[in-house]
């Protein structure tokens, strides 16, 4: 079926686009020699997994569930990393996983002896900040929970693991990169010479247009050359980003001194994102308010008085029964989405390369009672 058929709300996966951003990766990879995993908290749609594993070397995790999926779904390499894992679920992790990357040197410690066969890293604190207005997603904020700062390092635990990983960008370029390795050498390069590979992490916006893949490449080459480690890089946002979309139909238009498009869509529910970052979405034909002639706020059908989208205009009239499009759905969108006041979650579907849609999953009143 096409686009405008199918039920409302869905998520739509671009494969075209998904194809366009995994060769971008592919390059950075076949050009360095480094690894490249796909960072399952930004996307874990499965279904697409047999596409991306042509293009990555495996997966990264954030706990047992994600690397149970990456393991059985992909294959290839599985990552993971959590700032604290329970007994029970380190007993299969070690089973599963090829690297187990730790947060602290008390984890470390801990878990050392069922690490055998695996190889084992520590989460450093490099203790630079790139990121500017997004402390919740700095993980160099301070106070941070992760990673371990020179200061309470023990560089004994050198004799036990295999690699270092740090995590300091979100939606960042190379230059950010760039700023931090110089900070990771100067405070942990004497720890480099000693291990067998770097893990960058994610937040690199590698398929962004305008992303420096140059000074990319660059970084790789350098901790490589100078250090002789095998690079990681983590990118969950780079794989899937533009490379989806949310359909949505208006259900009714409602005025309060601004008119109101109630959608079957949610921003608390369907795209969590926007109000916890916050952000307004990109919204296919249209422009900010006030730009086109016809200006509304966009909300949603959940009781929630902020479950609001934002502001937006239009060239023509919008009506109930139409169909709008919020683009860049693909990430932090299935993952996070949720069935609050028993909203339906939307479907998914895949929009082959010639513009056909198969539609690969569906949710219903199950799904919502299933969890409670």
């Amino acid at each position: 079926m096409r686009i405008e058929e199918l039920a409302t709300p869905c998520y739509v996966i671009d494969e075209a686009k998904l194809k366009e951003n995994l060769r971008i990766l592919k390059g950075v990879q076949e050009e360095t020699g480094c690894k490249i995993l796909l960072a399952q908290k930004a996307f874990s749609c499965y279904a697409t997994y047999p596409l991306i594993r042509q293009y990555l070397a495996g997966t990264t995790a954030s706990g047992l569930y994600e690397a149970r999926l990456g393991h059985e779904e992909m294959g290839g390499e599985t990552h993971v990393f959590a700032p604290a894992y329970r007994p029970e679920d380190m007993k299969e992790l070690t089973a599963i996983c090829d690297h187990i990357i730790f947060n602290s040197i008390s984890q470390l410690n801990k878990y050392r002896q069922m690490c055998r066969g695996v190889s084992v890293g520590l989460r450093i604190n490099p203790e630079c900040s790139t990121q500017e207005g997004h402390a919740i997603y700095d993980p160099c904020a301070p106070g941070s929970r992760l990673g371990v700062t020179r200061a309470n390092f023990d560089p004994a635990c050198l004799d036990i693991i295999d690699g270092l990983h740090f995590h300091t960008l979100c939606e960042q370029d190379a230059d950010d990169l760039k700023r931090t390795l110089d900070a990771v050498e100067e405070k942990f390069g004497d720890c480099l010479q000693k291990v067998s590979w770097l893990n960058m992490g994610g937040g690199h916006h590698i398929t962004r247009p305008g992303y420096d893949i140059e000074l990319l490449k660059s970084c790789i080459r350098r901790m490589q050359d100078t250090y002789g480690v095998t690079v990681y890089l983590e990118p969950g946002e780079a794989v899937a980003l533009n490379a989806g979309l949310l359909v949505t139909e208006v259900m009714d238009v409602v005025e309060n001194g601004i008119q109101t498009l109630v959608l079957d869509a949610s921003a608390a529910c369907h795209m969590p994102d926007v109000l916890e970052m916050p952000y307004r979405p990109p919204l296919m034909d249209s422009g900010l308010p006030g730009e086109k002639a016809y200006t509304y706020r966009l909300s949603s059908c959940t009781c929630l008085a902020g479950d609001i989208i934002g502001d937006y205009s239009f060239d023509r009239e919008i009506r109930p029964g139409d169909r709008l499009y919020f683009m860049d759905m693909a990430i932090y969108s299935m993952v996070k989405n949720n069935t609050f006041n028993g909203m339906p979650l939307p479907s998914i579907a895949i929009m082959r390369e010639g513009g056909e849609c198969e539609v690969i999953k569906t949710f219903g009143y199950e799904d919502f009672k299933c969890r409670l």
